[in-house]
């Protein structure tokens, strides 16, 4: 119920009330009061007269209160025969009323309320309030607010444990020719992955690799070894940056995207339209998805290992006076195959972080459409992360092992 409520002026001595009507005037409404007197049976009869609306909002606390020290039994009528305009505040005030009689043992006759009126308040004590649905004003506690953050990062971590072995057993079914997906959105999904990307991979490669190459001049320049631009761009985007800004870029452009078209099937309910027909939706959905970045990102990678290092060479040719044949020679001799191979097995990894992000994302989904932009942001956040976590697991291990 709202808490903000109709109210009155006036009454008899008895219920410790005024007999005149309220002050209360506003400009364009009648004045509204209640009038409290007995009939000759002895009962209480409350007399309203004016409007009763919202922009009124006269006060009942006075009458409220003197219900309680009233005797048991005591009946009370309405007469509303002076009552003009109200609306559904005029019904928040009986409840009031009703409620406070109710407490103070009073019997209360309704009928006196106009028909409407009574209809209305039927029709709203026809199914009881469920139990826990007025909000409290208690706040939880700090402990409560952590143990419920902690249960709720539970679930997620055995969802996300369950989605994993899932996507396992799924890669496993198309080695063995048994996963139950269309060849053709394989391909669908490659090319949006991998042609639709190249613009974006393009110039932020190109980007990244002169700005490795600005970052090293400043340094080398002090030595007169602007040459080792050459290798530091190389190096860098072979071993790194290749690899990590593309996987930034996916996530940003593929994983949103997965977990926007999957969030938005959980709402209009086709991924349980597929089930009920028997087509196994994290086949049929998830696994082209993330076969087809398994598949393109090591290429993405090495095209931007490439792009990124003729960025470098822009900065070297015009910027630093170097020699056409000198950098690209440089170049060559710092790079090797091991440091190429580095990123693609990066690359490879970081397209399985995404797809699983986006997918786990857009699979959990609620069925609202706020619930699917949260989707897609804890996509991207997640994607992004784990992105920087296996990059540094990968790097260290490359070290540990020589490789």
């Amino acid at each position: 119920m709202i808490n903000r409520l109709l109210g009155c002026a006036g009454g008899l001595d008895e219920l410790g009330l005024p007999h005149d009507a309220g002050d209360l005037q506003m400009s364009g409404d009648l004045q509204p009061s209640l009038v409290v007197d007995q009939t000759a049976e002895g009962a209480y009869r409350l007399v309203f007269s004016g409007d009763w609306t919202g922009k009124t909002r006269p006060s009942l606390d006075s009458v409220l209160t003197a219900f309680s020290g009233q005797k048991a039994g005591q009946a009370i009528i309405f007469d509303t025969t002076s009552l003009g305009a109200w609306d559904s505040y005029f019904l928040i005030s009986l409840e009031r009323i009703r409620s406070a009689a109710a407490g103070a043992s009073l019997v209360l006759d309704e009928r006196g309320l106009p028909q409407g009126v009574r209809g209305l308040l039927e029709l709203a004590r026809a199914v009881p309030e469920r139990a826990g649905a007025s909000r409290t004003g208690t706040r939880p506690s700090f402990l409560e607010l952590l143990g419920r953050n902690v249960l709720g990062k539970k679930d997620e971590f055995m969802a996300a444990v369950s989605f994993a072995g899932q996507l396992v057993l799924g890669i496993g079914r198309v080695f063995t020719g048994r996963a139950d997906y269309r060849r053709s959105d394989l391909f669908l999904f490659m090319q949006e992955t991998g042609a639709e990307a190249l613009p974006i991979v393009t110039l932020i490669s190109v980007l990244v690799g002169m700005i490795l190459a600005f970052v090293g001049a400043i340094q080398l320049q002090m030595f007169g070894a602007e040459i080792y631009v050459a290798d530091l761009v190389g190096v860098g985007m072979a071993m790194e940056m290749g690899a990590l800004m593309t996987g930034i870029i996916m996530a940003g452009r593929t994983g949103a995207s997965y977990a926007a078209q999957l969030g938005t099937m959980q709402v209009n309910e086709e991924i349980d339209a597929m089930s009920t027909m028997g087509i196994s939706p994290f086949d049929f959905l998830v696994l082209p998805r993330t076969l087809a970045l398994i598949l393109m990102m090591p290429l993405l990678c090495l095209y931007a290992d490439i792009l990124g290092m003729l960025g470098g060479a822009l900065v070297g040719l015009f910027l630093l006076d170097l020699e056409p044949t000198q950098y690209f020679q440089q170049t060559a001799s710092a790079v090797t195959l091991s440091f190429f191979a580095q990123g693609l097995i990066k690359a490879s990894v970081f397209g399985m972080v995404i797809a699983f992000c986006g997918c786990l994302q857009g699979m959990r989904c609620g069925r609202s459409a706020q619930a699917v932009g949260e989707a897609t942001t804890r996509a991207v956040v997640q994607c992004i992360i784990w992105i920087v976590v296996t990059d540094t697991v990968l790097t260290l291990i490359y070290i540990q092992t020589g490789f």
